[in-house]
């Protein structure tokens, strides 16, 4: 009994070691395999922040080696994420969703269109000037009546507008009635009358009722040779005037031009027989629609214009000279019909190159790679494309100079860095690889 008593003692004693010892074990193993995570995980997440390139959500240019802020914006950077295709491009631009998306680069695919050309035309109302008279005194004498008394008058053909007392009109008058007399015998001297008389504008009625009365007038009256309104008003009452003077000038209004300014650098988008939709300033809401009957050969050397002209009828008078006028010429462009037709928010012009960004095809990843193009016409907002585009490609519309600052400061090539890159950077910005911030 004795010894078996020892025994279990001894027995207890063994297990209650191996027991202890076994925890003591696991206990090692836990601390001693924590502990070599928690020192493996500072280094990687060192190694990690090193190698990744920082940016600006809002501004995709700025590329950083080091988080931080936003020198533009002060905004918090986002790592850059790079894809790893082996296919992409190394000249083309890679910028994340969110950064494109915040940047506002939208696109828009390529097509062909009808090419409108779009001209906007400036002008005035003026009269037409084969509708302009000036009505002369034919005889040389005094004023003695006006009939016509203020500018702005309207007046009718056949209508006195004046009359004149002319002493050369009665000697003319007085040799005409001698000249009658003799008319048998020497019909030439008779004739020679009659003909000074209607030369003065004196009709043959007017001659033959001097001859039927043999009374001498003298006062002559001034007919209206045409109807429309009195521009101007040159003499008055008891003026004398001479053989020709000058004593109004009318108008006729029933048929007007409009007289629009072209620049130069539309002339070649018009041309006569086209039609003109225009608006009056005065008379808003009215539509007006005319065909282009005259272009200027000759520019102003002053204003760079040329003058186009549009006749349109007027029988209400509404249209009166010096209203101001806007027209609008819609010109099909033939030759390019078969061209592709892109917004203006695309093209990047440098003054010799244009270019565009066209999104790498394949891949759903905001990729652009920029691209040398040929421009036409200017349609408004959008530009014919004469060669480097192709219908069905897809290009940035919006936020081109985005994509534009991101690939100068990637060093690829770009609109003023052709040849691809790193020319210069913003104080404040680092680029991948600056030994300053990699220190």
């Amino acid at each position: 009994m004795k010894k078996l008593k020892v025994f279990k003692i001894f027995s207890n004693k063994y297990v209650n070691y191996s027991l202890l010892l076994l925890l003591g074990i696991f206990i090692g193993w836990l601390f001693f395999h924590s502990s070599g995570i928690k020192e493996k995980k500072p280094d990687q997440i060192t190694e990690m922040v090193k190698s990744t390139i920082w940016t600006c959500a809002m501004h995709p240019q700025i590329r950083m080696s080091e988080p931080g802020k936003c020198p533009i914006c002060g905004m918090d950077l986002i790592p850059l994420v790079q894809s790893s295709t082996s296919s992409i491009d190394p000249d083309a631009v890679h910028l994340s969703k969110d950064a494109a998306q915040l940047a506002k680069v939208l696109t828009s695919v390529v097509t062909k269109q009808n090419p409108v050309k779009e001209v906007r035309l400036y002008g005035k109302v003026q009269a037409d000037e084969r509708l302009l008279q000036s009505q002369v005194a034919h005889v040389p004498g005094r004023i003695e009546s006006l009939a016509v008394n203020y500018t702005g008058e309207s007046v009718i053909k056949g209508q006195v507008l004046a009359q004149i007392y002319s002493p050369e009109l009665v000697t003319a008058q007085q040799e005409l009635l001698e000249a009658a007399k003799t008319k048998v015998t020497q019909p030439a001297i008779y004739e020679a009358a009659k003909e000074k008389l209607r030369q003065w504008k004196l009709t043959d009625n007017q001659i033959a009722t001097i001859e039927e009365t043999g009374t001498v007038q003298n006062i002559i009256n001034i007919i209206s040779n045409t109807s429309g309104v009195v521009t101007s008003r040159r003499v008055n009452a008891g003026d004398y005037v001479s053989q020709g003077t000058v004593l109004f000038d009318i108008a006729d209004f029933s048929k007007v031009w409009i007289m629009f300014d072209a620049y130069e650098s539309d002339l070649t988008f018009l041309s006569k027989g086209e039609k003109v939709s225009f608006t009056l300033q005065a008379l808003p809401g009215i539509n007006y629609t005319g065909a282009i009957f005259f272009i200027d050969p000759f520019i102003d050397p002053v204003t760079r214009v040329a003058k186009v002209r549009v006749e349109i009828e007027n029988k209400s008078g509404k249209l009166k000279p010096e209203m101001f006028a806007a027209g609008i010429v819609s010109s099909t462009l033939d030759e390019y019909r078969k061209n592709v037709v892109i917004p203006r928010s695309a093209v990047l012009w440098t003054g010799k190159r244009s270019i565009v960004y066209v999104k790498q095809p394949g891949t759903d990843e905001p990729i652009f790679k920029i691209r040398e193009i040929g421009l036409g016409p200017m349609l408004g907002e959008n530009y014919v494309v004469t060669d480097g585009l192709s219908e069905g490609e897809e290009i940035v519309t919006s936020g081109t100079f985005s994509v534009d600052a991101a690939a100068q400061l990637e060093g690829k090539p770009s609109m003023m860095n052709p040849g691809g890159g790193i020319t210069s950077s913003m104080p404040g910005m680092a680029m991948p690889g600056d030994s300053k911030h990699d220190k």
